[in-house]
């Protein structure tokens, strides 16, 4: 079995014509050889946007969760709608060639494509999932200033906090500036004081037997969404809405959650030791691996 498997979408829209008239909707190809243009503007300007969505045990998790979100930040972006069934056929067919056993990351990136012909270009690639077993331990973290007031989605939506867009070089920077402060990870916060998201995750945190989330215009989270599921069943009770950055330096137990670091606690906040809720981490982790 191929460690990396990628499929081209011939039409990743129906709002758009086809990259080959009368072709299978999708064709898995080498991903060692070239297939994108240089011209393309996912590569010229970032100008597209993705999801990644974690295998394990041969089964996408999330997968409808991740095809919504995926078509709201094309949405926020006017591109041209992702065509679900094709992408959701494209996505199974790369699973299915994939090892079984083990984990792997599929990521779906949708860009605007070469500029000037009106034909998106979408792809979907599987790769062997990094181990994030350090980081399933704890992560040290430190909190960032985002720049901009909590209710930013609502003012200024042309600034897209709202859409899983390809530009990351922002991203990149503030986890770069944690590295350099001697953290794993940063919790980005807004000017007016509330907690936002990581760099690519959620913020979950824990008061007794409450489980709270940001709720401020940000990236919906859908590993998130998972986690308050499996809450929701347990006793816990789960709340979305502004959380402050007191609450977060008071929380009993915290976690950043994604696709495919699942639930990573919180071991050290802005240099002070936080409490690790070891045993509910990995009742968290059985529960979105399963």
């Amino acid at each position: 079995m191929p460690p990396r498997v990628l499929a081209l979408l011939n039409r990743p829209s129906l709002e758009a014509e086809p990259h080959a008239p009368g072709a299978a909707p999708f064709t898995l190809v080498d991903p060692r050889e070239p297939h994108l243009s240089v011209l393309d503007l996912g590569v010229t300007r970032g100008d597209g946007v993705f999801e990644s969505l974690s295998v394990s045990g041969g089964v996408a998790q999330a997968l409808d969760a991740h095809l919504d979100r995926f078509a709201v930040s094309a949405a926020r972006l006017n591109l041209p709608a992702p065509d679900a069934e094709a992408w959701r056929a494209a996505i199974l067919a790369v699973v299915a060639e994939l090892a079984p056993g083990g984990q792997h990351v599929v990521k779906l990136v949708l860009t605007r494509g070469v500029e000037g012909e009106g034909r998106p270009t979408g792809w979907v690639i599987a790769t062997p999932a990094p181990d994030h077993g350090a980081a399933r331990k704890g992560l040290r973290v430190v909190t960032l200033d985002r720049g901009y007031r909590h209710d930013v989605a609502e003012t200024s939506p042309w600034l897209l906090v709202g859409a899983k867009t390809l530009s990351y070089a922002a991203n990149a920077a503030i986890l770069r500036e944690a590295q350099r402060r001697g953290a794993d990870d940063a919790i980005l916060v807004s000017s007016d004081g509330y907690v936002l998201e990581g760099t690519t995750s959620s913020v979950v945190l824990r008061h007794g037997s409450v489980l709270a989330t940001p709720r401020s215009g940000m990236l919906p989270g859908t590993t998130q969404a998972r986690v308050f599921e499996w809450a929701q069943g347990t006793g816990f009770e789960t709340r979305s809405g502004l959380v402050t950055v007191a609450e977060l330096a008071t929380a009993d137990a915290a976690w950043l959650v994604s696709s495919v670091r699942l639930a990573a606690p919180v071991r050290e906040l802005d240099g002070r030791a936080l409490a690790v809720d070891s045993d509910l981490t990995a009742q968290l982790n059985a529960f979105l691996l399963a």
